[in-house]
């Protein structure tokens, strides 16, 4: 446990200078930033999901962990999608830049539910860790589905 706490304290102080960063980041950087902070969280929810659906058994020591992860890895991808990005190439849809208000929502969405899995993680409560699971799934998908290119 010491070491995620070490690990957050550090990704807190890396999303502080991130902030600034970003205002001097080259567009390029910034999408490969935010491509990163996905692919992690992706790694830290992958194992959650597979739980949730029954494909892996539960294990609440991982929920818990991989919850406090998320929890720190949903607030990062964000600065990246500043508005100089728009003309790189990527997977991001225009509407992320012509509808930012929606797009904000889902941000928000997204480190809501993942907030509630951080607190439902530590009741060791499985069917309401799997629902709350469910609901982070959903938030990640609204988003994929309204700002993300399909996936072929």
């Amino acid at each position: 446990m010491k070491h995620i706490g070490t690990l957050l304290s550090a990704a807190v102080i890396g999303l502080a200078i991130s902030a600034t960063a970003a205002a001097q980041a080259k567009p390029e950087q910034l999408v490969k930033q935010r491509q990163a902070a996905m692919t992690l969280q992706g790694k830290y929810f992958g194992p959650l999901g597979a739980m949730a659906q029954g494909k892996a058994p539960y294990n609440a020591e991982l929920v818990r962990h991989n919850a406090a992860f998320l929890d720190v890895l949903a607030k990062m991808p964000w600065d990246g999608f500043a508005a100089s990005t728009k003309d790189v190439k990527s997977a991001t849809l225009p509407a992320v830049f012509t509808d930012a208000a929606k797009f904000k929502e889902a941000q928000d969405r997204l480190q809501s539910e993942i907030s509630k899995l951080v607190s439902v993680s530590k009741s060791g409560d499985e069917a309401a860790v799997k629902a709350q699971l469910g609901a982070v799934g959903k938030s990640c998908g609204g988003c994929h589905e309204n700002f993300r290119e399909k996936q072929q």
